[in-house]
């Protein structure tokens, strides 16, 4: 066993704690070790470290935005090599039925693999010093120097670009600009109304700006965020602490919004997301969270409008797929991520973390690799 440094765990509602723990010095054939350089902070793993993601074994080392440098491959690992430069995203599969049809963030196995912290087999690469097995996160836990994750969890880039700023691209961004790509498809010229304006939701915004929607409305109660959505392209943006949100964006929009993003998770939210649907419209309530969203009445209030509420999980991206597309928008202008991140050290994980809950910072990222200097 080899000893590296972590943020573990324990429990719901507590601290990360800076810990030096064990990591396996052996790869199975699909295995893939990399060194981590930085590791982005997500709403999910809020979600976990409180609860509101459901039940959760622990210890547990989180993260699962990250990005490093592949230093060892298993004997069958065909997509990537040592020396590679990397983003991690979630693990599936890829031999079910939807991961087959092209669709692996609906993989089958995607629970298992990815929210029940151990791999398939049910071995952990982690242990404290006294050999009690860590639980992981998204079959990554990039909250430390060093993980081993399975070779579907790997993007390959090119190794020009800086990995500290690459991290969230594998959950937050991805989900966001996902959920427009490919969960939505909006027609050019169309509407879209985003509810929150955190990584998701300013994912979503550039994401639609780059399909073509004539009308992006953003919904916040932060004036900060909002003033940070004007300035990605919102062509609209509303306090809803100060104004009625459905009452605007049907004024914005004659009627509704043809789109409807909600990434909030709060229930009076949520409906009024729904109630500033379009006849015809689709709504996608993003959020992980425990709080409840009904439709009372499904045939007055759904089925006679022909409204459609779509589950979409991870932005229904092929992370190898879109990751290297967003970085080149990104490359291009066209989506800015990297001007919603600020930086932290390992040890100010639970300041990061804060800043994150309470709105201040929109995507925290946690530079793990001091030493790293981008192109080499």
């Amino acid at each position: 066993m080899k000893k590296i440094k972590a943020a573990v765990l324990d429990g719901i509602n507590e601290n990360f704690k800076i810990e030096k723990i064990q990591i396996n010095d052996q790869l199975s054939p699909h295995d893939v070790r990399v060194h981590i350089v930085a590791s982005g902070i997500c709403h999910t793993d809020e979600a976990v470290r409180n609860g509101q993601g459901g039940d959760f074994p622990f210890p547990a080392v989180l993260g699962h935005e990250g990005a490093g440098i592949v230093t060892e491959v298993g004997s069958a690992v065909r997509s990537t090599k040592t020396g590679d430069h990397v983003v991690l995203c979630y693990d599936y599969d890829g031999y079910c039925k939807n991961c087959l049809n092209g669709r692996p963030a609906a993989c089958i196995n995607w629970n298992r693999l990815n929210m029940e912290g151990t791999k398939i087999d049910g071995s952990v690469p982690f242990y404290t010093e006294d050999g009690t097995p860590i639980k992981m996160l998204f079959n990554q836990s990039s909250f430390a120097t060093e993980t081993i994750v399975d070779d579907r969890n790997v993007t390959v880039i090119d190794s020009d670009i800086d990995l500290r700023k690459v991290g969230p691209l594998g959950c937050g961004f991805v989900t966001g600009s996902g959920t427009v790509f490919n969960g939505l498809k909006p027609e050019v010229g169309s509407s879209i109304a985003i509810f929150g304006t955190g990584a998701v939701g300013l994912g979503a915004l550039m994401a639609a700006k780059i399909a073509g929607c004539s009308k992006v409305i953003c919904i916040d109660i932060v004036p900060k965020r909002l003033e940070i959505a004007k300035g990605l392209g919102a062509d609209y943006v509303i306090n809803s602490k100060e104004n009625d949100a459905v009452a605007e964006v049907k004024k914005i929009t004659g009627g509704g919004a043809n789109y409807i993003i909600d990434t909030t998770g709060i229930t009076p939210v949520m409906q009024q997301g729904f109630d500033s649907l379009a006849s015809g419209g689709i709504f996608v309530p993003l959020a992980v969270t425990r709080h409840e969203f009904k439709i009372d009445h499904p045939f007055a209030d759904l089925t006679a409008y022909e409204k459609t509420v779509k589950g979409v999980l991870m932005g229904e991206a092929v992370p190898q797929k879109a990751i290297p597309e967003l970085i080149e928008f990104w490359q291009q202008g066209k989506f800015p991520f990297d001007s919603l991140e600020k930086f932290f050290t390992l040890d100010q994980i639970n300041e990061a973390n804060q800043a994150s809950s309470s709105g201040e910072v929109i995507k925290p990222v946690l530079i793990i690799d001091d030493d790293y200097q981008p192109g080499k």
